[in-house]
This record gives structure tokens, sequence and C-alpha cells, in this order.
């Protein structure tokens, strides 16, 4: 079932239930109004008996038997008994014995019922005891009270509903038919702006032009859906942009360390006719352009997570995370004499302990290469901040923007060794841990780098007995 028949036949179902329930209304009200005006009647012939005199007046008149099919009267003694020469004209029913018994206690009873075949609508009056009443047959007395039956045809009533129902078919047949093209003008105008957007983004995707863009359309739900998509190709067409390019930058930078180790490997070819010194340093360079191809993919795949959900995060010791980095980086300063003076005091932050370990160990890193030999790296971590302070030539202006940029390497950087992955790494981190890093001239030279995680509160400790 399509989503135009689900919407067709929805407004078509809508209008029809408003028109089939004001035709019952209809019908209802002129039923009750008919047959109130009936029973109106009913009551004003019969009013002489309700208001009956005393014994010995002469001004009460009651009609006895019929005048017309269904126009009927009859009392009804105590006992069940009519004055009527022909008591089958209007049957003595239960209620009917029950109002005559009542002595003229009993309330007036009206309702409908049939006769021979006639529909009629029927009133029982109790009459009270002590009276003599007088009707085109003679006088009669009711010592102990009675009831007097008066009846009505409802055949002007029924033909006149019959009228009225057939009337109603018709509009109940018009709207039906209203009903159908106002359902079929209300799926025409909904659905076709959204064939026209289906048509659209079909193309897009077979075309998979991500420049494109759709109208914006207007203030309402649709329009809102156009924006929402353009914004969904903006960002699928930066995704893909980004993509394309981190492809570009990593076969760029591949290319580098892959034609060194050809070259070796070609020499490699003689090696026999090397002299052991000469093999040794084949050997190293080959390690060390292996290090760099493997520190070069663990960087790629680290960037290339983007945004993607995290395995394990949860509250992460911030400070012991940065002396664990400091204690590895100290090993690796060893060789050029570089020291690292940390001060760390308690903090905790909330996110992935590798990839937060990984951002510090890349600033230490960045430090670590750019310190003079026998220098210090300043570390300092407090409130879920992370201070790295090197004392080398320092962030010149120009490369402050651009230095948390992938594979983005300064001019004064060109020469040394990396990838200019490690400080994008951070930046990555950084975002998508909820913190931010940032690059200062400090004071009397050197970079000063800002790492900063949003503080958590620390676990609570176990309460004794706990």
């Amino acid at each position: 079932m399509t989503f135009r028949f689900r919407l067709v036949a929805a407004a078509t179902a809508a209008v029809l239930i408003v028109v089939v329930l004001g035709a019952v209304a209809t019908y209802v009200v002129a039923y009750n109004s008919l047959v109130g005006s009936t029973d109106t009647n009913l009551l004003a012939e019969a009013q002489p008996a309700i208001a009956a005199l005393p014994s010995g007046s002469d001004a009460l008149s009651i009609r006895n038997a019929c005048t017309t099919p269904g126009s009927c009267s009859q009392v009804v003694y105590a006992d069940g008994t009519t004055n009527a020469s022909d008591p089958t004209v209007l049957p003595v029913t239960g209620t009917v014995r029950t109002s005559a018994a009542s002595q003229g206690r009993a309330a007036n009873q009206l309702f409908s019922t049939t006769v021979s075949g006639l529909d009629l609508r029927e009133l029982v009056v109790a009459l009270p005891p002590g009276y003599t009443y007088r009707g085109n047959a003679g006088f009669w007395q009711l010592p102990q009270g009675g009831a007097l039956q008066v009846t009505a045809p409802l055949t002007g009533v029924h033909a006149e509903l019959h009228h009225l129902a057939l009337a109603l078919w018709l509009i109940v047949l018009a709207g039906l038919a209203l009903a159908v093209l106002l359902g079929l003008a209300v799926g025409h105008a909904v659905i076709q702006p959204l064939d026209t957007l289906t048509d659209t983004v079909e193309d897009l995707a077979e075309t998979t032009d991500m420049a494109r863009r759709l109208d914006p359309g207007g203030p309402d739900e649709l329009g809102r859906l156009r924006r929402a998509f353009n914004r969904l190709l903006a960002a699928l067409d930066s995704s893909r942009e980004s993509q394309r390019q981190l492809v570009l930058d990593a076969s760029h930078e591949l290319r580098t360390p892959l034609t060194s180790l050809r070259t070796n490997m070609e020499v490699a070819r003689r090696l026999e006719e090397l002299a052991p010194e000469e093999r040794e340093v084949l050997i190293g360079d080959v390690l060390t352009q292996l290090d760099e191809l493997t520190t070069l993919v663990a960087d790629l795949a680290e960037l290339s997570r983007g945004e993607q959900p995290l395995v394990t995060r949860g509250p992460v010791r911030l400070d012991e995370v940065v002396q664990a980095s400091v204690e590895a980086a100290t090993t690796h300063g060893r060789l050029r004499g570089v020291t690292f003076d940390a001060t760390l005091s308690p903090t905790w932050v909330t996110g992935s302990a590798t990839r937060i370990e990984r951002a510090v160990h890349n600033l230490l890193d960045n430090a670590l290469k750019w310190s003079p030999d026998g220098g210090v790296v300043e570390v300092a971590c407090a409130e879920g901040t992370v201070f790295v302070r090197d004392h080398g030539p320092g962030v010149a202006d120009s490369d402050a923007e651009h230095i948390f940029d992938r594979f983005y390497r300064a001019p004064s950087a060109r020469g040394r060794p990396g990838s200019g992955l490690g400080l994008a790494i951070v930046a990555q981190v950084a975002r998508d841990e909820g913190g931010e890093v940032s690059v200062h001239r400090a004071p009397g030279g050197g970079a000063l780098f800002r790492f900063a995680l949003p503080p958590v509160p620390g676990p609570h400790p176990s309460l004794p007995g706990g």
C-alpha cells in the first residue's frame, strides 16, 4: 500500500465520517422532533381526562373507539376490562394494567407499539377513583380508578422520515464523491512536492554529485526537509572531500619512505659487496624507514576513526596518564640529554584512556623533537588541562593556524622526521572528547601547548565496610 493511497484513503475517510455523522445526527433530531410532536398531540387529547371534574358534571368528554385508523382511545377499569365494544382494538398490556390498578398514582406512559400491523404512538394516563366520565357511548363511573389509552398513528412520521432518509442517503453519496475528490486533491498537493524531492534524491544517488543542492523551499515542513537534506549533502560533500584529501596526502607521505626503502633494498642485492659497517648502516636505515611506515600507518588509522563510537569510555585519571607518557618520553630524551620536568595534580576526565594517552604522547614527542640538545620540557597537569612547554624556536604566527591540520609541516620542519599527523591526532582527540587544544608563544621563547578536557569529579572511595 503506497503512501499516496494511504493519504487519499485517510482524507476520504475523514470527510466521509463527518458527512455520515451529520446525516445520522439530522435523522435522530428529525425523528425526536416528529415523535415529540405526536406526543404533544396525544397529551392535548387526553387533557380532559387528566383534568376530570367531580361526579355529575357534563363538561367532560372522552372519545371512545377509533375515529381514523390508529387514532383510538378507551378506558380501562381497575380490573383490566375496558369500555370499548371491541376490546381487541387496543390490547391491554401489562403496562396498561399496572396504570389502571394504581388508582391514579402512576405516571403517564408514552411508548411506540404495533397494533394489527400499524405502527402507533400510545399514551397511558392513570385515572383517579371516584369520578364519573362521559364518552360518546354514555357515562361510566370509576369507583376504583382506571386508565385511559390514547393512540395516534405514526404513518405520517414514518413517511417524513423515509423521505428524509432518502435525502440523507443522496447527501452521503454526494459526500462520498466529494470526499474522494478532496482526498485526491490533498494527495496530489502533498505528494507532488515529495515526488519532486524523491526524483532529485534519486538523481543525486545515480550521479553521486554531492555538490548539487535542493531548492530550500518555504517555511513549511517540506522546506525544512529540503534544508535538512542540503545540510546532509554538505556534510557528505565535506566528508568525501576530506577522505579524498586524506588519501592524496597519505599517498604523498608514503611515497618518500617507500622510495627510500626501495632504494635501500636494491642496494641490499649487492649486500656481499658491502663492508660490514656499510651493511649495519643499510640495515639501520631499512629499520628506521619501516618504523616510519609503521608510525604513519598507525596515525592514518587513528585519523580515519573520525567520530566513530568508542569501545571504552569512562573516568580517566589524567595526571597518571601524563606521568606514564612523561616516563616513556624521558627514555627517548636521554639520547639527546633532554629532560622532562613534570608538575602534576590529581585530576579526572571522561573519555577513552587509550586515545587520551596517544594525544599526550604526541604532544611530548613534538616537544622533544623541537627541544635543543640538553634542553628541558616543562609539563604541567591540573583541573583537566595539560600544558607542554619546550624551549625550541617556537611556532610562527603564520604556522599557528595550520599546525593542527593533517600533514601540515612548517617550512622549518621539512628537514626533520615526521609525517605531520601527530598534532592533527591531538586536535581530533580533543574534539571527540569534548575538549580543545591550542598553541601559544611561551614567555622567553619556545612553544606552549594547552590540551584541555572537561574535568569531572573522581570516583568516591569505598566506605569502610561498604
